[in-house]
């Protein structure tokens, strides 16, 4: 092309749109054939219970005082994960509906308190230290509780440093796991089960 040239160039561009709005999913995460949802409807919606994106909120009369509150329900669960106040309508008497943009909201937060929730109740029962074995190598020591209602007990697994469990062992759910408790414990025999 001559730099003088000052006609359109009408060449068809054939670069594709890499834009986040050409893909169809930006996510890149393809759902199965059988996980395919299709977009929330409002007008397919009750003003007081949406249902979408594995949830369903549900507007409540408030029981600690005249307001109103929403409760978000993950789909199979039978408890909310989330329960919140909700806005009072232009009439200052009945809750203002839910809408859209309210709906992706409420989903994006009850996700954020699930995941935090999930992540905490693995931390309770999800331990692990490192020490020294006897030998001298290092050793990674993981407290794995198993909050049975019959029969709480903890599986105690030692693994080498390249991370393959060298014995597993049942011991009390109380077991207290610190670098020198683990110590003790493979000085004492770690016992397999």
């Amino acid at each position: 092309m001559n730099p003088n040239d000052t006609t359109p160039d009408t060449t068809p561009d054939t670069t594709p749109d890499t834009t986040p709005d050409a893909t169809p999913d930006a996510t890149n995460e393809t759902p199965d054939e059988g996980e395919r949802t299709r977009p929330l409807r409002p007008e397919e919606q009750d003003p007081k219970l949406w249902r979408g994106d594995g949830w369903t909120a549900r507007i409540i009369k408030n029981e600690d005082d005249d307001g109103w509150a929403v409760e978000m329900t993950r789909d199979g669960e039978p408890e909310p994960a989330l329960v919140g106040p909700w806005t009072m309508g232009r009439d200052k008497k009945n809750p203002k509906p839910i809408d859209t943009s309210a709906f992706a909201t409420l989903v994006k937060t009850a996700n954020e308190v699930r995941a935090r929730h999930l992540q905490q109740l693995r931390a309770q029962l999800h331990r692990s230290v490192t020490t020294v074995a006897p030998d001298g190598t290092r050793v990674q020591v993981d407290l794995d509780v198993v909050p049975d209602e019959d029969d709480p007990h903890a599986i105690l697994t030692v693994r080498d440093q390249a991370g393959e469990a060298v014995t597993r062992s049942r011991v009390p759910a109380g077991f207290k796991l610190t670098a020198e408790s683990a110590r003790r414990w493979i000085e004492g025999g770690a016992r397999e089960t």
